[in-house]
């Protein structure tokens, strides 16, 4: 009788590689396709997650790096970027009632 786990393959690196390649693909997308800015802002954050993805795989791997720690450092800056982007889309919306990106060039002047 051949058991279940038997059958399960162990998850490796290269699982982890496909998994932020398709993720960072899909941010990239996106990115290029869509003018809602909420949304552009959203596929970034997941092109920034696709790497933490990677930071953790290569940790795993490469035991004297600290993938953990740039992780952290990561999403620091994730969280201060999503701040300050959070207040740009704001101010946006309030002065164009709008969140399209084509209306930014709109405000230079």
């Amino acid at each position: 009788m051949i058991l279940a786990e038997s059958l399960l393959s162990p998850i490796t690196t290269s699982h982890y590689v496909i998994l932020a390649g398709v993720l960072f693909a899909v941010g990239l997308i996106g990115v290029i396709t869509r003018r809602n800015a909420i949304i552009v802002l959203m596929s970034l954050e997941l092109m920034m997650n696709s790497s933490n993805i990677l930071f953790v795989a290569f940790s795993r791997v490469h035991e004297h790096w600290d993938g953990h720690v740039f992780v952290l450092f990561v999403m620091t800056v994730a969280a201060a970027e999503a701040a300050v982007a959070l207040a740009i889309i704001i101010a946006l919306f309030r002065q164009k009632e709008s969140v399209d990106v084509d209306s930014v060039d709109a405000m230079r002047g």
